[in-house]
């Protein structure tokens, strides 16, 4: 035996091992580690169809399955709603062609839609995208594709769980085949005063830098419960971008636009409280424009809606006939919404704006002054961080101003509410948080479990709601004002019961108490 391998002659390649293929090849940093997991994951997501980096809209919580229909038609009377023009093509700004809006609605038990699922981002996904790079002060062409492409990867796939175009529920059916339904008398009530009165109906405004899609699931929730909630989708320039179809004209997209682009029919620009009253003012023409399109379904011309959307949905409306409130609506909004929707009240209630209540959501802090003539009941919800965050709203704190309003409508006899969410952001009652609940907490500060601050908006809404119906003040509604002020002190988790000594347990609320701070009430 040779102690020692063998010395290759001069001029002779020494020996190799064979070479072992790179896929092979043990790694041990952590890069590889990374790598493979994110192969892994992007893998699953292709296997399942889930989106990137985000989670799906869950199921709605009511006991009624829920529908859905897109709506757009024309405008009853197009009109110019004011004179401001695009600087760079003299086309009017605000010239009212068109109403588009999304209804969300009981649907029929056991009711399958042969038609695809709506996305949470319409298409093309690039008004949206080149829309908000355009927000962001990033309108560049490269930018604006850059973002399109991150929006496909990462929600481009995500479905909105509502079926599309299946026909209106009957609920009393429902409750007769549902023995937990039958056996909750609320609920037993609730349907038969739907069944005199009609679906109590509400029509909501979005926000700045938001569309109709943002807020699908805080509809879908009380649709599930047996309201009908229409989401606008505004051409007032707060969009990102939006979709104008007309019969026999192509497609065209309207982006986001600001008081800089626009300037008076002789050439002026407009200031910023101009240009905002302007938006106020289309929107809400919008809302009116809604408003007529329901009222015509409910009184039976249906189908002639139906022909004239331009979305090609609505094929039961014929059947929707005497089935709605639309004599004794409900105006909500969310941030330049609520704004808009505090607007819409103004003189209230009228033949073209028949609500009988409001819900604002977080009213804006830079979208023009709140309307103080209120002759309705209203509820009024902060966030948590818009009621902590100290704004001046024309020289004075922003919650002051929103406080007085709703105080003073109280004093005028009008059962009023101003609360603030506990644990709560600004994007809570959007969908956003359920698709991205971990970025959104760590962006927007929220503390408060996603689901359950979507959960408290949703529960409060339906107590207003009956409220409006039959005068019961029952969960948040029938507590006291205990904070005049924000307090951080007693902040999410802290709040003791109310001062009304109530102290049972709150049903399918739970604990509510802890997730309020209530500033004015009527009680």
């Amino acid at each position: 035996m040779k102690p020692f391998p063998e010395a290759p002659a001069i001029g002779e390649a020494p020996a190799t091992r064979p070479k072992t293929p790179a896929v092979f090849r043990r790694r041990s940093t952590w890069k590889y580690v990374l790598g493979a997991v994110v192969a892994l994951y992007v893998l699953y997501c292709y296997l399942f169809s889930l989106p990137l980096l985000a989670w799906p809209l869950p199921q709605y919580s009511g006991p009624y399955p829920v529908g859905t229909v897109d709506i757009e038609t024309p405008a009853a009377k197009p009109r110019l709603i004011d004179e401001a023009r695009f600087k760079d093509t003299k086309e009017n700004a605000f010239e009212l062609e068109t109403v588009l809006f999304t209804l969300y609605y009981p649907a029929a038990q056991h009711a399958i839609s042969h038609r695809p699922k709506h996305y949470w981002i319409p298409r093309p996904i690039s008004a949206t995208g080149e829309g908000y790079a355009k927000f962001a002060h990033i309108n560049k062409y490269f930018m604006g594709k850059l973002v399109t492409g991150g929006l496909t990867a990462m929600l481009g796939s995500i479905e909105i769980p509502a079926q599309v175009d299946v026909p209106l529920a009957n609920l009393a059916s429902i409750v007769a085949e549902a023995p937990e339904a039958r056996d909750n008398m609320e609920e037993v009530e609730k349907v038969i005063h739907i069944e005199r009165r009609g679906h109590p109906v509400v029509v909501f405004s979005h926000g700045m830098a938001s569309r109709r899609t943002d807020y699908t699931h805080y509809a879908g929730e009380l649709a599930s419960r047996g309201y009908v909630v229409a989401l606008l989708e505004h051409r007032d320039g707060s969009c990102p971008g939006t979709v104008i179809q007309q019969p026999g004209q192509a497609d065209r997209i309207k982006m986001t636009f600001n008081a800089a682009e626009v300037e008076t029919a002789g050439g002026r620009s407009l200031s910023v409280d101009e240009f905002k009253r302007a938006q106020l003012e289309f929107r809400e023409a919008e809302i009116e424009e809604v408003v007529h399109v329901l009222q015509r379904i409910n009184g039976g011309y249906g189908k002639d809606v139906y022909e004239k959307n331009s979305r090609g949905e609505g094929a039961d409306f014929w059947n929707w006939k005497g089935r709605l409130n639309t004599e004794e609506m409900v105006v909500a909004g969310h941030s330049y919404g609520a704004t808009g929707a505090m607007q819409a009240l103004r003189g209230g209630p009228s033949a073209k704006r028949p609500f009988r209540g409001g819900i604002m959501l977080d009213p804006g802090k830079s979208s023009g002054r709140l309307n103080d003539d209120l002759r309705v009941p209203v509820l009024v919800v902060h966030s948590n961080s818009w009621s902590s965050a100290h704004s001046v709203f024309y020289g004075r704190a922003h919650f002051d101003a929103v406080r007085d309003i709703v105080e003073n409508n109280v004093l005028r006899g009008t059962p009023s509410w101003f609360a603030t969410s506990l644990g709560t952001s600004h994007p809570s009652v959007t969908d956003a948080p359920l698709i991205e609940p971990l970025v959104l907490s760590w962006t927007t500060g929220a503390r408060i479990d996603v689901d359950e601050a979507l959960r408290q908006y949703v529960h409060v809404a339906e107590d207003f709601l009956r409220f409006l119906t039959t005068g019961e003040r029952r969960g948040l509604l029938g507590e006291k004002a205990e904070f005049p002020r924000y307090d951080e002190g007693r902040g999410f988790g802290v709040w003791k019961p109310g001062q009304n000594g109530s102290t049972e347990d709150g049903g399918p609320w739970g604990d509510w108490r802890r997730y309020w701070q209530v500033h004015v009430s009527p009680n």
